[in-house]
């Protein structure tokens, strides 16, 4: 039998401090946080929805050091091994000339590897359609998306969004998405 999937509690809120704290109490309260939505980034807002380190470093890491491995030992290998030209003395390993290489290589595949596996990790794929839970979330909207479950309190989820200056609050069905053309409506009345 599939897992009945749950219904989301959505807070709307218009300003970056608040939703950090609307997020860190939902946090406290052990709310199931789905996500947190925001047109730009908010430095601190990873820490108060409780996320723990990201994968995307050690990615980051093992494809540079991958990158640099493969550097050294082709341009080893081939002044090794493969080809060995002795001019003017020089060492069979001259590692000063194999830095600029080296450096390239590993920034190469570490930054290529980085967005591919953030592509994987946040299931990025070309054709994925995006899905708003605000109209204006990438605009000027924030949006606090909690997992309804069996220990959801909505009484308790009213009070910390309340209390942290929420624009709107409503429940959604778990398929719910946003129209974008509510927005363009909200935004002629709005600032400009």
């Amino acid at each position: 039998m599939p897992k009945e999937k749950n219904n989301f509690f959505l807070g709307v809120f218009t300003d970056e401090d608040d939703v950090k704290a609307a997020a860190k109490g939902c946090n406290e309260a052990d709310f199931t946080i789905y996500d947190v939505f925001s047109p730009y980034e908010v430095h601190g807002l990873d820490r108060a929805m409780g996320l723990g380190q990201s994968k995307i470093t050690w990615v980051t890491f093992l494809c540079g050091l991958m990158g640099t491995t493969i550097a050294l030992s082709g341009m080893s290998y081939a002044n090794w091994w493969d080809w060995p030209l002795n001019i003017g003395g020089k060492a069979p390993l001259p590692l000063p000339a194999f830095i600029p290489v080296t450096f390239e290589l590993t920034v190469l595949i570490g930054g290529v590897s980085t967005m591919l596996g953030l592509f994987a990790l946040c299931r990025i794929f070309p054709g994925k359609k995006a899905r708003l839970f605000h109209p204006r979330v990438t605009d000027d909207r924030f949006v606090v998306v909690i997992e309804i479950d069996e220990d959801f309190d909505e009484a308790k989820c009213r009070e910390i969004f309340a209390k942290n200056n929420a624009e709107e609050m409503k429940q959604v069905d778990h398929d719910y998405a946003a129209d974008p053309a509510d927005a363009e409506a909200s935004a002629e009345g709005g600032a400009a």
